[in-house]
Protein backbone atom coordinates (compact mmCIF):
# COMPACT_ATOMS: atom_id res chain seq x y z
CA UNK A 1 0.00 0.00 0.00
CA UNK A 2 1.16 3.54 -0.80
CA UNK A 3 -0.68 5.43 1.93
CA UNK A 4 -2.84 8.45 1.07
CA UNK A 5 -1.99 8.15 -2.62
CA UNK A 6 -3.81 4.81 -2.75
CA UNK A 7 -6.87 7.00 -3.31
CA UNK A 8 -7.28 7.83 -6.99
CA UNK A 9 -6.92 11.53 -7.68
CA UNK A 10 -4.76 12.21 -4.61
CA UNK A 11 -1.13 13.28 -4.94
CA UNK A 12 1.22 14.18 -2.10
CA UNK A 13 4.34 16.34 -2.12
CA UNK A 14 6.72 17.48 0.62
CA UNK A 15 9.11 20.39 0.96
CA UNK A 16 11.70 19.95 3.72
CA UNK A 17 14.24 22.32 5.27
CA UNK A 18 16.61 20.03 7.17
CA UNK A 19 18.68 22.85 8.65
CA UNK A 20 15.78 24.90 10.00
CA UNK A 21 13.88 21.69 10.85
CA UNK A 22 10.62 22.71 9.26
CA UNK A 23 8.61 22.00 6.14
CA UNK A 24 5.21 21.58 4.55
CA UNK A 25 3.15 18.82 2.98
CA UNK A 26 0.73 19.39 0.11
CA UNK A 27 -2.15 17.09 -0.83
CA UNK A 28 -3.40 17.80 -4.35
CA UNK A 29 -6.93 16.69 -5.26
CA UNK A 30 -7.02 16.16 -9.03
CA UNK A 31 -10.48 17.09 -10.23
CA UNK A 32 -11.37 18.48 -6.80
CA UNK A 33 -12.60 16.70 -3.68
CA UNK A 34 -15.66 17.01 -1.47
CA UNK A 35 -14.29 17.87 1.96
CA UNK A 36 -15.18 18.28 5.61
CA UNK A 37 -13.25 18.94 8.80
CA UNK A 38 -13.32 18.44 12.54
CA UNK A 39 -11.26 20.45 15.05
CA UNK A 40 -10.91 19.05 18.58
CA UNK A 41 -7.80 20.78 19.91
CA UNK A 42 -7.98 24.25 21.43
CA UNK A 43 -4.86 25.76 19.84
CA UNK A 44 -5.53 25.31 16.13
CA UNK A 45 -4.17 27.48 13.35
CA UNK A 46 -5.98 27.32 10.01
CA UNK A 47 -6.93 29.24 6.88
CA UNK A 48 -9.86 28.78 4.46
CA UNK A 49 -11.51 26.28 6.79
CA UNK A 50 -14.85 28.02 6.32
CA UNK A 51 -14.93 26.48 2.81
CA UNK A 52 -15.21 23.06 4.49
CA UNK A 53 -18.47 23.93 6.21
CA UNK A 54 -21.44 22.08 4.68
CA UNK A 55 -23.24 25.40 4.16
CA UNK A 56 -20.40 27.03 2.24
CA UNK A 57 -20.76 27.76 -1.48
CA UNK A 58 -17.54 25.94 -2.45
CA UNK A 59 -18.39 22.38 -3.49
CA UNK A 60 -14.81 21.13 -3.74
CA UNK A 61 -11.32 21.79 -2.48
CA UNK A 62 -8.37 21.54 -4.84
CA UNK A 63 -5.57 21.00 -2.33
CA UNK A 64 -4.85 20.80 1.39
CA UNK A 65 -1.68 22.17 2.99
CA UNK A 66 -0.15 21.02 6.26
CA UNK A 67 2.75 23.18 7.41
CA UNK A 68 5.17 23.81 10.22
CA UNK A 69 6.12 27.32 11.29
CA UNK A 70 3.05 28.06 13.41
CA UNK A 71 0.97 30.94 11.99
CA UNK A 72 3.82 31.93 9.68
CA UNK A 73 3.42 28.58 7.90
CA UNK A 74 -0.02 29.57 6.61
CA UNK A 75 1.87 31.48 3.92
CA UNK A 76 2.77 28.16 2.24
CA UNK A 77 -0.83 27.85 1.02
CA UNK A 78 -0.37 31.01 -1.09
CA UNK A 79 2.30 29.24 -3.13
CA UNK A 80 0.01 26.27 -3.68
CA UNK A 81 -2.78 28.59 -4.91
CA UNK A 82 -0.40 30.24 -7.31
CA UNK A 83 0.81 26.88 -8.60
CA UNK A 84 -2.73 25.58 -9.15
CA UNK A 85 -3.95 28.80 -10.74
CA UNK A 86 -1.17 28.54 -13.33
CA UNK A 87 -2.39 25.01 -14.06
CA UNK A 88 -5.93 26.30 -14.58
CA UNK A 89 -7.20 24.52 -11.45
CA UNK A 90 -9.78 26.18 -9.21
CA UNK A 91 -13.23 27.74 -9.03
CA UNK A 92 -13.99 29.86 -12.08
CA UNK A 93 -15.39 33.36 -11.74
CA UNK A 94 -15.70 34.74 -15.26
CA UNK A 95 -12.04 35.04 -16.30
CA UNK A 96 -10.62 34.43 -12.82
CA UNK A 97 -9.55 31.08 -11.37
CA UNK A 98 -9.46 30.75 -7.58
CA UNK A 99 -8.12 27.47 -6.13
CA UNK A 100 -9.68 26.44 -2.79
CA UNK A 101 -6.78 25.44 -0.53
CA UNK A 102 -7.46 24.93 3.20
CA UNK A 103 -4.33 25.00 5.34
CA UNK A 104 -3.55 23.87 8.89
CA UNK A 105 -0.32 24.49 10.79
CA UNK A 106 1.68 23.03 13.64
CA UNK A 107 4.26 24.67 15.90
CA UNK A 108 7.81 23.41 15.28
CA UNK A 109 9.75 26.57 16.14
CA UNK A 110 11.10 25.12 19.41
CA UNK A 111 13.28 22.45 17.78
CA UNK A 112 14.83 24.19 14.80
CA UNK A 113 15.26 27.84 13.86
CA UNK A 114 12.50 30.07 15.16
CA UNK A 115 13.09 32.65 12.42
CA UNK A 116 12.63 30.29 9.45
CA UNK A 117 9.28 28.84 8.43
CA UNK A 118 7.52 27.48 5.33
CA UNK A 119 7.07 30.19 2.70
CA UNK A 120 4.94 30.48 -0.42
CA UNK A 121 7.99 29.31 -2.39
CA UNK A 122 8.18 26.17 -0.25
CA UNK A 123 4.45 25.57 -0.72
CA UNK A 124 4.83 25.91 -4.46
CA UNK A 125 7.79 23.52 -4.45
CA UNK A 126 5.81 20.92 -2.48
CA UNK A 127 2.90 21.21 -4.92
CA UNK A 128 5.22 20.83 -7.90
CA UNK A 129 6.76 17.74 -6.27
CA UNK A 130 3.38 16.10 -5.59
CA UNK A 131 3.13 12.56 -6.93
CA UNK A 132 0.90 9.52 -6.77
CA UNK A 133 3.89 7.41 -5.68
CA UNK A 134 4.18 5.91 -2.20
CA UNK A 135 3.99 8.68 0.41
CA UNK A 136 7.35 9.62 1.94
CA UNK A 137 7.13 9.27 5.73
CA UNK A 138 9.07 10.14 8.87
CA UNK A 139 10.99 13.38 9.27
CA UNK A 140 9.81 15.07 6.07
CA UNK A 141 7.48 17.88 5.07
CA UNK A 142 5.23 19.12 7.84
CA UNK A 143 6.67 16.43 10.11
CA UNK A 144 10.29 17.58 9.85
CA UNK A 145 10.31 19.42 13.16
CA UNK A 146 7.41 17.58 14.81
CA UNK A 147 7.82 16.29 18.37
CA UNK A 148 5.68 14.38 20.88
CA UNK A 149 5.48 14.10 24.68
CA UNK A 150 6.09 17.69 25.79
CA UNK A 151 4.55 17.84 29.26
CA UNK A 152 8.05 18.41 30.69
CA UNK A 153 9.30 20.63 27.85
CA UNK A 154 11.13 19.93 24.61
CA UNK A 155 14.20 18.59 26.45
CA UNK A 156 12.34 15.43 27.44
CA UNK A 157 10.30 15.01 24.24
CA UNK A 158 10.74 12.62 21.31
CA UNK A 159 10.43 13.08 17.56
CA UNK A 160 7.15 12.88 15.72
CA UNK A 161 6.75 13.04 11.97
CA UNK A 162 4.65 12.04 8.98
CA UNK A 163 2.87 8.68 8.72
CA UNK A 164 0.42 7.30 6.17
CA UNK A 165 -1.72 4.14 5.97
CA UNK A 166 -4.62 2.60 4.04
CA UNK A 167 -7.56 0.38 4.99
CA UNK A 168 -9.62 -1.53 2.39
CA UNK A 169 -13.21 -2.57 3.09
CA UNK A 170 -14.44 -6.05 2.21
CA UNK A 171 -17.71 -7.78 1.41
CA UNK A 172 -20.33 -5.67 -0.39
CA UNK A 173 -18.03 -2.65 0.04
CA UNK A 174 -15.13 -4.41 -1.68
CA UNK A 175 -13.05 -1.88 -3.58
CA UNK A 176 -13.73 0.95 -1.14
CA UNK A 177 -10.56 2.35 0.35
CA UNK A 178 -9.83 4.93 2.98
CA UNK A 179 -6.36 6.26 3.66
CA UNK A 180 -4.81 8.61 6.20
CA UNK A 181 -1.84 10.93 6.40
CA UNK A 182 -0.88 12.29 9.82
CA UNK A 183 1.61 14.97 10.87
CA UNK A 184 2.10 14.20 14.56
CA UNK A 185 3.34 16.97 16.86
CA UNK A 186 1.36 16.04 19.95
CA UNK A 187 1.52 17.32 23.51
CA UNK A 188 0.74 13.78 24.73
CA UNK A 189 2.42 10.41 24.34
CA UNK A 190 1.86 8.13 21.33
CA UNK A 191 0.34 4.84 22.47
CA UNK A 192 0.33 1.51 20.65
CA UNK A 193 -3.25 0.36 21.39
CA UNK A 194 -2.20 -3.27 21.28
CA UNK A 195 -0.73 -3.96 23.84
CA UNK A 196 -1.40 -0.45 25.15
CA UNK A 197 2.18 0.63 25.74
CA UNK A 198 3.84 3.99 25.09
CA UNK A 199 5.67 3.99 21.79
CA UNK A 200 7.10 7.51 21.96
CA UNK A 201 6.58 10.33 24.42
CA UNK A 202 7.81 12.26 27.42
CA UNK A 203 10.90 10.74 29.05
CA UNK A 204 11.76 10.64 32.75
CA UNK A 205 14.83 12.82 32.17
CA UNK A 206 16.80 14.30 29.30
CA UNK A 207 19.31 11.46 29.63
CA UNK A 208 16.72 8.69 30.03
CA UNK A 209 14.90 6.64 27.42
CA UNK A 210 12.34 5.50 29.99
CA UNK A 211 8.87 6.95 29.57
CA UNK A 212 7.30 9.12 32.26
CA UNK A 213 3.68 8.38 31.21
CA UNK A 214 2.21 11.86 30.86
CA UNK A 215 -1.40 10.95 31.66
CA UNK A 216 -0.42 9.08 34.84
CA UNK A 217 1.75 11.99 35.98
CA UNK A 218 -1.12 14.43 35.40
CA UNK A 219 -3.50 12.22 37.37
CA UNK A 220 -0.91 12.32 40.15
CA UNK A 221 -0.99 16.12 40.27
CA UNK A 222 1.52 17.19 37.62
CA UNK A 223 0.85 20.65 36.26
CA UNK A 224 2.34 20.22 32.77
CA UNK A 225 4.73 22.59 31.08
CA UNK A 226 2.46 25.18 29.46
CA UNK A 227 3.58 24.54 25.90
CA UNK A 228 1.63 25.85 22.93
CA UNK A 229 3.96 23.96 20.57
CA UNK A 230 1.68 21.04 19.75
CA UNK A 231 -0.88 19.76 17.23
CA UNK A 232 -1.73 16.60 15.29
CA UNK A 233 -2.88 17.23 11.72
CA UNK A 234 -4.65 14.45 9.83
CA UNK A 235 -6.02 14.11 6.30
CA UNK A 236 -8.19 11.11 5.45
CA UNK A 237 -9.30 10.40 1.88
CA UNK A 238 -11.66 7.87 0.36
CA UNK A 239 -12.77 6.73 -3.08
CA UNK A 240 -16.35 6.56 -1.79
CA UNK A 241 -18.83 9.28 -2.79
CA UNK A 242 -19.71 11.61 0.08
CA UNK A 243 -21.70 14.80 0.52
CA UNK A 244 -20.16 17.66 2.47
CA UNK A 245 -22.24 16.69 5.50
CA UNK A 246 -20.96 13.11 5.27
CA UNK A 247 -17.38 14.30 4.81
CA UNK A 248 -17.67 16.32 8.01
CA UNK A 249 -19.03 13.25 9.81
CA UNK A 250 -16.18 11.13 8.46
CA UNK A 251 -13.68 13.63 9.87
CA UNK A 252 -15.41 13.38 13.26
CA UNK A 253 -15.32 9.58 13.21
CA UNK A 254 -11.66 9.58 12.13
CA UNK A 255 -10.80 11.51 15.31
CA UNK A 256 -11.40 8.24 17.17
CA UNK A 257 -8.11 7.00 15.72
CA UNK A 258 -6.35 10.07 17.14
CA UNK A 259 -7.86 9.43 20.58
CA UNK A 260 -6.79 5.77 20.51
CA UNK A 261 -3.15 6.54 19.87
CA UNK A 262 -2.38 9.82 21.68
CA UNK A 263 -2.74 10.27 25.45
CA UNK A 264 -3.70 12.84 26.61
CA UNK A 265 -5.29 14.18 23.45
CA UNK A 266 -7.31 17.22 22.31
CA UNK A 267 -5.86 19.36 25.11
CA UNK A 268 -5.83 23.12 25.49
CA UNK A 269 -2.26 22.94 24.18
CA UNK A 270 -3.12 21.04 20.97
CA UNK A 271 -4.66 22.18 17.70
CA UNK A 272 -5.80 18.72 16.59
CA UNK A 273 -7.49 18.79 13.17
CA UNK A 274 -8.86 16.11 10.83
CA UNK A 275 -9.80 16.89 7.21
CA UNK A 276 -11.76 14.32 5.19
CA UNK A 277 -11.68 14.16 1.38
CA UNK A 278 -13.94 12.26 -1.03
CA UNK A 279 -12.80 11.78 -4.63
CA UNK A 280 -14.82 8.78 -5.84
CA UNK A 281 -18.23 7.71 -7.04
CA UNK A 282 -18.77 4.45 -5.16
CA UNK A 283 -21.49 4.09 -2.55
CA UNK A 284 -20.48 3.16 1.00
CA UNK A 285 -21.98 3.17 4.48
CA UNK A 286 -20.68 6.20 6.38
CA UNK A 287 -20.49 4.25 9.65
CA UNK A 288 -18.31 1.53 8.11
CA UNK A 289 -16.16 4.22 6.52
CA UNK A 290 -15.79 5.82 9.94
CA UNK A 291 -14.54 2.56 11.48
CA UNK A 292 -12.06 2.16 8.64
CA UNK A 293 -10.97 5.79 8.90
CA UNK A 294 -10.21 5.46 12.61
CA UNK A 295 -8.13 2.35 11.89
CA UNK A 296 -6.20 4.10 9.11
CA UNK A 297 -5.55 7.15 11.32
CA UNK A 298 -4.37 4.90 14.15
CA UNK A 299 -1.82 3.17 11.92
CA UNK A 300 -0.63 6.42 10.33
CA UNK A 301 0.06 7.95 13.74
CA UNK A 302 2.04 4.91 14.87
CA UNK A 303 4.05 5.00 11.64
CA UNK A 304 4.76 8.71 12.12
CA UNK A 305 6.83 8.04 15.23
CA UNK A 306 8.28 4.69 14.19
CA UNK A 307 9.79 6.34 11.11
CA UNK A 308 10.85 9.64 12.73
CA UNK A 309 14.59 10.31 12.90
CA UNK A 310 16.50 11.93 15.74
CA UNK A 311 16.96 15.66 15.32
CA UNK A 312 19.36 17.62 17.48
CA UNK A 313 18.90 16.53 21.08
CA UNK A 314 15.45 15.01 20.43
CA UNK A 315 15.59 11.23 19.91
CA UNK A 316 13.56 9.42 17.27
CA UNK A 317 12.73 5.76 16.89
CA UNK A 318 14.08 5.48 13.34
CA UNK A 319 17.67 6.35 14.26
CA UNK A 320 20.21 5.04 16.78
CA UNK A 321 19.78 6.77 20.09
Amino acid sequence: MKGLTDIEGIRVGHATDEQAMTGCTVILCDGGAVAGADIRGSASGTSEFSTLDPGHLAEHVHAVVLAGGSAFGLEAACGVRQYLARQGVGMRFRSAIVPIVPCAILFDLAIGRSDVWPTREMGEAAAAAATSDTVAEGSVGAGTGATVGKAFGIGRAMKGGIGSATVTLGGPASGIRIASLAAVNAFGDVISPNPGRILAGARKSEESLEFADTAREMLGGLVPYASQSNTTLVVVATNARLSKVQAQKLAQLAQIGVARTIRPVHTMYDGDVVIALSTGNQEADINSLGVAAAAAVEESILRSVRLAKSRGAVPGLAAPR
